[in-house]
């Protein structure tokens, strides 16, 4: 299609450009796909178009038990493994009228926010790399190892950690583990600051996103946006605090929701650098709790076929990027009836039709970048 706007000034008739940035562009973060219309370097009209990844995911679950269905949906996020398992175990346990053993309970927060700080790492350091910083991602990756090691110890995953089960988790914690859990927490927040001076200190990284890519408060309303992303608004909304699960309504003398109030693409980055600080500061208070309790159960033992009674239910969580929530229908069977997945990446993603229009180009990779989202997650 060719649009054609006229000329005016010197009479010179111009053309709008058709620009596609992806399927497969390292601005993009996969295979999402913009449709970008320019009036030369501006852009006048923009379109996400996703669907490269789809892989029938909500299917996949109608044909799988409830023990299969947690491999496949710890998957679409593939940086927020753990947290993706725990809305499908929750919503069943719902259903079952099941009481997970409280060791159980404080062990998933736990890993939970150890999920979220691995998450925003990698976001803290790929964002400065999009804008031309190399060094942060090298700092934000030893970090990120120092909690894959307890990670990958504990659940015996990398990437995809398999550790929760309906009615709790898979095995109990290793002996000495949360001694070396809270010595990398330690580790990570002490450093912390090298990162944060990297990047506060670079005064380009300041003149690529102050003021760039403004989210107003009433198109997260609209779009349905949530996490870091939309609390950079200053929409003050955390499911951990207005609407606990797990032991989150124990902890509300650590967590903090942190918010801001410009919505630009600077904010969007500060908010992630300081909730990895409170993800650190609750994992750390879990541990804390942990080693309190006094031994027992890790989880309750369970029919060799589960069947889930009749009816449905909706479970939603605080995900590292935003609200994700399951939608479980049963007909009594070993697997769910329909399991709808509202996952954070795909309502994030969508506000870019009326973010995107008005900047250049060049402010277009700065923009989607502080978007964070993660493209199995917008297209499941």
């Amino acid at each position: 299609m060719v649009e054609r706007t006229a000329g005016i000034g010197t009479g010179l008739a111009t053309e709008d450009m058709v620009l596609n940035i992806g399927p497969q562009h390292p601005a993009t973060h996969g295979v999402l796909r913009l449709r970008l219309v320019l009036d030369g370097e501006k852009i006048v009209r923009a379109e996400p178009i996703v669907g490269y990844m789809h892989r029938g995911a909500e299917k996949l679950f109608e044909v799988r038990d409830y023990r299969q269905i947690i491999m496949l949906a710890n998957r679409h996020d593939w940086l927020s493994a753990f947290a993706n398992e725990l809305g499908v175990v929750i919503a069943a346990e719902r259903m079952l009228g099941m009481e997970v053993p409280v060791r159980a309970v404080w062990a998933r927060t736990m890993l939970a926010e150890l999920n979220r700080a691995l998450n925003h790492l990698m976001f803290l350091g790929s964002y400065p790399l999009e804008l031309g910083a190399i060094t942060p991602i090298f700092y934000t990756f030893r970090e990120r190892e120092e909690l894959q090691k307890v990670m990958e110890e504990i659940s015996g995953g990398r990437m995809h950690f398999m550790f929760n089960r309906v009615g709790g988790l898979k095995e109990d914690l290793p002996a000495g583990w949360l001694d070396r859990a809270r010595a990398a927490i330690d580790a990570v927040r002490g450093r912390m600051s090298q990162v944060e001076r990297l990047i506060h200190g670079n005064e380009i990284f300041h003149a690529r996103t102050r003021g760039v890519g403004v989210l107003k408060p009433e198109l997260v309303g609209t779009y349905g946006l949530s996490g870091p992303i939309a609390r950079a608004s200053g929409v003050d909304f955390d499911l951990r605090r207005d609407d606990p699960y797990l032991a989150y309504g124990e902890l509300g003398d650590v967590l903090k929701v942190v918010t801001r109030k410009n919505g630009d693409c600077f904010d969007r980055f500060e908010c992630l650098l300081e909730q990895t600080y409170n993800a650190l500061d609750l994992a750390e208070a879990c541990a804390d709790r942990l080693a309190k309790l006094p031994q027992g159960p890790i989880n309750l033992r369970l029919p060799k076929v589960l069947k889930v009674p009749e009816g449905e239910t909706y479970a939603w969580t605080e995900n590292p990027l935003g609200i994700n929530g399951y939608y479980l229908v049963s007909r009594g069977d070993k697997t769910p009836w329909r399991l709808k997945l509202r996952s954070a990446s795909f309502n994030n993603i969508q506000v870019l039709e009326e973010l995107l229009p008005g900047y250049l180009v060049a402010d277009m990779v700065a923009i989607l970048g502080s978007m964070f989202f993660v493209v199995g997650d917008i297209d499941k």
